[in-house]
């Protein structure tokens, strides 16, 4: 590719590509990503314009690759994500006494039934300590939803857990 061809490429097209990106993917953040893979390519790859007729369309078909791909990983991180959400996690230190043990299985498996979103909230609260300011800063969500998720786990556990309660008061 002889030099400036590049810049050429991208004030020529990048806005085009932008708007397609940004229809098909609905985030800013990903639009951005894969538009800089799409002239990533095209500078470690000189070559691959060798011979297209349709430059638009060539650049396109290309971006619109890279998207799905985008959004095929996304996906499968996110399966991923899920299933290791599903598995129950140890979050208390293993406890010699059988009884004690007995207790923290059944809040551990409470818990896993929680969705990811509540359960990291209430991780945050309870283990953590943390103010509902301090969770929506973490978790990047407004404190009304941190409280409202809190709230919503706390209703979930609530039933599920009463009878444990009873039971060892």
């Amino acid at each position: 590719m002889p030099p400036g061809e590049l810049d050429r490429l991208y004030d020529d097209h990048a806005s085009a590509l932008f708007a397609f990106l940004l229809n098909f993917t609905r985030d800013e953040s990903d639009t951005r990503d894969i538009l800089q893979e799409v002239f990533t390519r095209l500078a470690s790859r000189p070559h691959i314009l060798q011979g297209v007729v349709d430059v638009r369309g060539f650049l396109l078909r290309l971006t619109h690759n890279l998207a799905v791909d985008a959004i095929r990983r996304r996906a499968s991180r996110r399966r991923t994500q899920d299933a290791m959400a599903q598995e129950a996690v140890s979050i208390f230190e293993p406890e010699p006494n059988p009884d004690q043990a007995i207790v923290q299985r059944q809040i551990e498996a409470a818990l896993a039934e929680l969705p990811p979103e509540q359960r990291a909230v209430l991780q945050l609260k309870l283990w953590e300590g943390l103010t509902f300011d301090a969770i929506a800063d973490v978790l990047g969500i407004p404190l009304n939803t941190a409280a409202s998720r809190y709230r919503y786990a706390m209703d979930k556990l609530r039933p599920r857990l009463r009878p444990l309660y009873d039971e060892i008061r």
